[in-house]
């Protein structure tokens, strides 16, 4: 329940700050020079050597000889890693949040399921130092640029939290506003939190995670200018101007600048609460959002790439699906949608030789010609494409599939001398759909894939 906690009005004339009480978000002042957030990761190290210590006596002192890995795996140090990287915020949060959704099937499951904690909420910033921020946006006076400002975000994440504001014209809109010294320490982020995972040891040694690093620097930095970001919305609301069943906001272009996003605010509730829909909604958003996803990637060959639940919603008296959040946006390339429409294609038709063939131009690594990982892969391929294989209506909610690409996944494991990252554009790619699949098994949506994806090979 949202209660008013500080109500701070100015002269006649001046613009109102609200000061609310939102009961769920917690504020934690973020470290932004680079000595504070490297000493935050040692301070990470230390809790969980001081952890596995700990819990390393506790298991002697029973007769148990625990492996290094069990030392490092306890409830402790999960909550500890998990907290941490949730208050520094920035790269280091959306590191862990790709390594759990890119890598997660190949990490040991507590590890997985820690990083995975990291797609909630983040802390917010104190109000002083939200203060402070604003300030070095929009300037001293600030405050003048609204006619009232919510100073307690609704929403926060790994580069910035969200607000809610009024122009001087009484348009509603809301300011995304980025963590102070995100841009700056995104590089060094990156390469601490991968020294921690390495020297823990939770990365398995046949995993080269080079590739993800690399990538992920440069989709950060791209993240992290809200500039370009505005730029992505006003094309995706271009694209879809004429299609009634989505709702964009508009961007403001005069309360926008690198470091602050302002956008019109768009009506909605949270995405999941159509679980409690009919059916025949349920099933007309996810036909309508799976359809989009084609869309995107054989059509507009550009895609959203980052299928967080929080970046749907649902406008209930139009019956429209809002779609929110563009930063992590992402073209392909030609050659990589046509190689994509050949591995669907050959996989509908059950031809393993041509799957084979994508897959290679692709640029995944298949193994040996006469050897059981190649044939695995080629097994993984086609599960993950079995909702496009079916015809009629594909029932997500009572699918085992998730289960089966488990089972698959832990065979891909005994196979660590063969795997390798998956190129950048499928490792995205992917996130997209793994994130549709979760919504729509979430939704106990009926979608039909297969003449969707007709649709557009034809």
């Amino acid at each position: 329940m949202v209660t008013l906690s500080l109500r701070l009005t100015s002269k006649a004339g001046k613009p109102e700050l609200l000061r609310l009480n939102r009961g769920v978000m917690k504020e934690k002042a973020l470290p932004v020079q680079r000595w504070q957030r490297l000493g935050k990761m040692a301070r990470l190290a230390g809790g969980v050597a001081g952890g596995m210590l700990a819990e390393g006596f506790k298991q002697w002192s029973r007769g148990h000889r625990p492996s290094l890995r069990e030392l490092l795996l306890t409830p402790g140090n999960a909550e500890r890693v998990a907290e941490r990287l949730s208050e520094m915020r920035g790269a280091a949060m959306k590191l862990g949040q790709i390594l759990s959704m890119d890598t997660g099937d190949l990490l040991p499951e507590p590890l997985a399921e820690i990083l995975g904690q990291l797609r909630s909420e983040a802390s917010t910033l104190p109000l002083k130092q939200t203060q402070a921020t604003l300030k070095a946006v929009y300037g001293d006076q600030w405050a003048d640029r609204f006619k009232q400002f919510e100073m307690t975000p609704f929403a926060a994440a790994s580069i910035g939290q969200v607000h809610r504001a009024v122009t001087h014209d009484d348009q509603e809109i809301v300011i995304k506003l980025q963590y102070p010294g995100v841009v700056d320490s995104i590089d060094a982020d990156i390469e601490n939190m991968a020294t921690l995972l390495r020297w823990s040891g939770l990365v398995p040694d046949g995993i080269d995670l080079a590739p993800i690093l690399e990538d992920a620097k440069a989709q950060l930095h791209d993240e992290a200018d809200y500039l370009q970001e505005a730029a992505h919305l006003t094309r995706f609301r271009d694209a879809l101007q004429h299609d009634a069943r989505f709702l964009l906001p508009r961007v403001i272009p005069e309360l926008s600048y690198r470091e602050a996003l302002a956008m019109t605010f768009v009506p909605g509730v949270a995405i999941e609460t159509l679980a409690d829909h009919p059916q025949q909604v349920r099933d007309t958003v996810m036909t309508s959002l799976i359809e989009l996803l084609l869309m995107e990637l054989f059509e507009l060959r550009w895609m959203q790439t980052d299928p967080n639940f929080a970046n749907y919603r649902y406008d209930e008296s139009s019956g429209r699906t809002v779609l929110l959040d563009f930063g992590a946006t992402r073209s392909f390339k030609a050659k990589f949608v046509n190689d994509y429409r050949s591995l669907a294609k050959a996989a509908i038709a059950g031809h393993r030789g041509r799957m084979l063939g994508a897959a290679e131009r692709l640029g995944y690594a298949i193994g040996d010609s006469d050897g059981p990982y190649r044939d695995l892969i080629i097994d993984v391929f086609k599960l993950a494409l079995e909702p496009l294989s079916q015809p009629g209506l594909y029932d997500f909610g009572t699918s085992d599939m998730p289960a089966r690409m488990m089972a698959l996944s832990h065979r891909v494991t005994d196979h660590a001398d063969f795997w390798q990252v998956p190129p950048a554009d499928a490792i995205y790619f992917h996130r997209k759909i793994g994130g549709l699949f979760m919504l729509a098994h979430r939704l106990k949506a009926r979608v039909p894939v297969y003449d969707l994806f007709q649709a557009v090979i034809r």
